[in-house]
């Protein structure tokens, strides 16, 4: 009987086996159009159909795997790849593992690490980093002190996020519908999370912020200019430069409008900023998924398609310009950039990114070493809409959801509905040699 492991056990695996620990084989029994769209990285594909003669020589001859490999086997569901595992050790193979739920599960694997700050920043600030290793989603949980209510603005003007009695206090941001994460991340740092926050609209994947406060019963935040997108369910707005009080921490709204109308990115205290789908490690936000034609965003809740999409594409391009120059890149060289995603690539790689360690870069790195940050405004318009990227699976019904007018049914619709990698950068062109 082959070994069943689940998803997080195989990324432990994974990590073992770049770390030269271990060695196995991983095949795809998924139809090649499902392994060409998504795969785990250095995998190989054959494909496998339950109740369907297997033929040992084939696979091995198209393969190159024998008897003697260590192989895992990776299927959609967890299903296919198992009833192949079981052919494998007919076979003669007799060290075969299947991951349970397959890429399903594989979609839900997550890696928690902390977030190296400057010596001189702000005490008694933690970020969280969690990472959604498959589609390569960035949330943060952001930690103060003991008591946010003791270290209000003395003006007021601070809006003051509280604790239950915790010795630290904590806010969530860009949380995915797998909001255990962020639990666990708090409860390892015993923090009450106090308050939720979203960057935006998200395209690439089903915001689990709303679910995370109601169940916390704690205020769920949106930028305030999420109201111009017929957003269908309450939430409490913050508005440009406002400010809340986290333990002693000041975390600050930036409208950074672009990728979306109503994105926003957040300071947090003097250290590190949270830029959302605006500004990441080796690119910046792409631009076409929310404006409609015409610099016309009014009807921008759903998406923009063909002729429309070069239009909509330089109207966020020219908010972007403006938001990456007048606010994102006014802040000094050491303030640390957390962006809300990192590339995969459809055949898994992530670049220069190590899952399981921190995403991040600087103020200055990426003002010295990516290309689009040098250009004028007229040739950044130009450059990251002169090709628009294929768009993230089903982004349009995922916006639906986020804004609440549609609800995936049930579990399953909602695994299927964002699987895939995110795609939230926009085709800048060139390398960055910016530092990660």
């Amino acid at each position: 009987m082959a070994t069943v492991i689940d998803a997080n056990a195989f990324r432990d695996r994974i990590d073992e086996r770049r770390r030269g620990e271990r060695s196995f084989a991983l095949v795809d029994t998924r139809p090649r159009e499902s392994y060409a769209g998504w795969r785990i990285a250095d995998s190989t594909h054959y494909f496998y159909k339950p109740f369907h003669e297997f033929d040992v020589d084939d696979f091995e001859a198209e393969t190159g795997i024998g008897p003697d490999d260590a192989v895992v086997t990776v299927c959609a569901k967890g299903k296919a790849s198992l009833d192949f595992a079981e052919e494998l050790e007919a076979a003669g193979y007799d060290d075969v593992t299947v991951v349970a739920d397959g890429m399903r599960g594989w979609s839900g694997v997550y890696d928690r690490t902390a977030v190296p700050l400057p010596d001189a920043g702000d005490d008694p600030l933690d970020i969280v980093q969690i990472q959604r290793r498959a589609k390569g989603c960035l949330g943060y949980l952001v930690v103060g002190g003991r008591s946010a209510g003791e270290n209000a603005d003395s003006d007021g003007s601070g809006r003051v996020a509280g604790s239950d009695g915790s010795d630290r206090v904590a806010i969530a941001i860009d949380v995915s519908r797998h909001g255990d994460e962020w639990r666990a991340a708090a409860a390892e740092r015993d923090a009450s999370i106090a308050a939720v926050l979203d960057t935006h609209v998200h395209a690439d994947h089903l915001s689990g912020g709303r679910a995370l406060a109601d169940d916390l019963g704690v205020p769920y935040h949106l930028p305030a200019a999420a109201a111009e997108r017929d957003v269908a369910y309450s939430f409490e707005p913050l508005a440009r430069n406002e400010t809340l009080d986290v333990g002693g921490v000041g975390v600050k709204a930036l409208a950074t409008p672009g990728h979306t109308d109503d994105g926003a990115s957040y300071l947090l205290g003097r250290s590190a900023v949270l830029t959302g789908d605006t500004l990441f490690t080796d690119s910046v936000g792409r631009t076409e998924l929310q404006f409609a034609a015409d610099g016309d965003s009014d009807a921008g809740d759903g998406a923009t398609d063909g002729e429309d999409e070069p239009a909509g594409a330089a109207t966020g391009a020219e908010r972007l310009y403006g938001s990456l120059h007048g606010t994102l890149l006014a802040e000094p060289d050491g303030v640390v950039v957390c962006p809300g995603h990192f590339a995969v690539a459809n055949d898994g790689t992530t670049g220069d990114v190590v899952p399981g360690e921190p995403v991040t870069t600087t103020v200055g790195s990426v003002r010295r070493g990516l290309d689009v940050l040098g250009l004028d405004r007229e040739a950044f318009v130009e450059t990251i809409t002169a090709t628009l990227p294929e768009k993230p699976p089903n982004y349009e019904a995922v916006i639906a959801a986020n804004r609440g007018v549609e609800s995936p049914p049930d579990e399953t619709a909602a695994i299927e509905l964002e699987l895939g990698p995110n795609r939230c950068a926009a085709d800048a062109g060139g390398e960055s040699t910016a530092d990660d």
